[in-house]
């Protein structure tokens, strides 16, 4: 008989950007002083079983993701700073995240909270793909999806997705996302 946790535990403030294709949550194990192995174990399980296949790290160290490797799922770190030059560097990610999305990809990105980080990223996509008309739209459904607000680095985040130059609009030569590991993907 297996053990109650052996389908894991979904991780905390875990949220749908897009249905069974994109999702966000806080880092597996949580954040800070609350972080935890056996509940970081518990739930990368369930991020295996739930059928994700990468996630995307936007922490700007590289702390437990070899955690991904050692239980098959491939990984992606596109680190973003508190204090980053987000004109330069949202198109590439947003690109790179567009082509896996394209590619088939079930994709959950964390950050150690679930913070303006996350959330301003995830709505300056949205305006970006064009899946959201407006960066103020795009606040108020993420905002409401995740029950939190945005505050003004998300909003900078959203402001700077929206003039963007839009995926059919793009120059070519863009800069690529930094991942200096990758797990092979798992085959399901």
């Amino acid at each position: 008989m297996k053990s109650k946790w052996a389908a894991g535990i979904c991780p905390r403030n875990f949220y749908w950007i897009m249905k069974d294709r994109l999702a966000i949550c806080e880092r597996p194990g949580g954040r800070g002083e609350s972080h935890r192995r056996v509940r970081r174990t518990e739930e990368i399980n369930w991020i295996r079983q739930q059928g994700f296949t990468r996630v995307v790290s936007l922490i700007p160290s590289v702390h437990n993701l070899h955690n991904y490797s050692e239980q098959n799922i491939a990984w992606s770190h596109w680190p973003i700073a508190d204090k980053e030059d987000y004109a330069i560097r949202l198109e590439p990610l947003f690109t790179e995240l567009q082509s896996l999305l394209g590619r088939g990809e079930k994709l959950l990105v964390h950050r150690r909270g679930l913070g303006d980080e996350v959330c301003g990223f995830m709505a300056g996509y949205l305006v970006w793909t064009g899946m959201v008309p407006s960066e103020s739209q795009a606040v108020v459904v993420v905002e409401k999806m995740t029950e939190r607000p945005i505050g003004s680095l998300g909003r900078r985040m959203v402001t700077i997705a929206g003039a963007l130059p839009k995926p059919g609009d793009r120059r070519s030569g863009t800069q690529q996302p930094d991942e200096p590991g990758e797990a092979p993907a798992v085959d399901g």
